[in-house]
């Protein structure tokens, strides 16, 4: 009984969510216009943190707790604009309470949905390329796959939802996966925000020299991930 009312709830929360969302894009109220320029606009971002004053650090680690928990929603600018705002350091600790809330909160939605919501909420091409997550359970696995960059991070954490995982594991090794490109960002902000527009070339320039290969290849880091996993499962068996 407590499995079948599992899934009597949780069908009835997505059901809940889906139609909330159509209702906002069909309606379009101020409220969804505004988070949507949020996002959209980064110059309007910026003006309405700066107005909000002190409570602007909370609302900016809000803001990229949610662009995880969204995925669609990218979190690169966000992760420049932490850096620009707040200074590197302060732009950095910001940037990771709200990338670890949101990452720690979306573990938990696959863990309490399950394999058959999660799936739903994924694309079938990441589905088919990143599902292994799911009978992984190395911290190693997962600290590369969320500092390699171009990888699914944000969807990745529902998927390790579904693993035997423990949630203090994710939450630990997720962060200092993310802690080395989300510096970056923030690096770049700040540079940006003191005007030393030539660092921030030669900073692009040396991430796109180490990134790029990564990046290029990250399908075929992909699979090797997931034969190691299949190769540990046969032994385990």
């Amino acid at each position: 009984m407590k499995a079948k009312a599992r899934w009597v709830i949780g069908g009835a929360i997505l059901a809940a969510l889906v139609a909330a969302c159509g209702w906002l894009v069909l309606t379009d109220p101020p409220a969804y216009q505004f988070l949507v320029r949020l996002y959209v606009d980064k110059r309007f971002l910026k003006h309405t943190l700066r107005e909000w004053g002190v409570l602007a650090p909370v609302i900016f680690i809000g803001l990229q707790a949610l662009q995880v928990i969204i995925a669609p929603i990218p979190g690169e600018l966000t992760g420049i604009l932490g850096g620009y705002l707040f200074g590197q350091w302060l732009g950095l600790l910001y940037s990771m309470m709200g990338l670890t809330l949101g990452s720690v909160a979306s573990f938990a939605v696959g863990r309490w949905l399950g394999a058959r919501y999660v799936q739903k909420l994924v694309s079938p091409d990441i589905w088919h390329r990143m599902g292994f997550i799911v009978e992984a359970e190395g911290a190693i696995l997962c600290f590369l796959i969320f500092l390699i960059p171009g990888l699914p991070k944000d969807v990745t954490c529902y998927l390790f939802g579904l693993s035997p995982m423990p949630l203090w594991v994710f939450a630990v090794v997720s962060t200092l996966g993310r802690i080395p490109g989300t510096w970056v960002l923030s690096a770049q902000g700040a540079r940006t925000a003191a005007g030393d527009y030539l660092e921030v070339v030669i900073l692009t320039a040396i991430v796109v020299a180490v990134a790029l290969p990564l990046y290029y290849y990250r399908h075929r880091l992909v699979g090797w991930f997931r034969g190691k996993q299949v190769r540990s499962a046969d032994r385990s068996g």
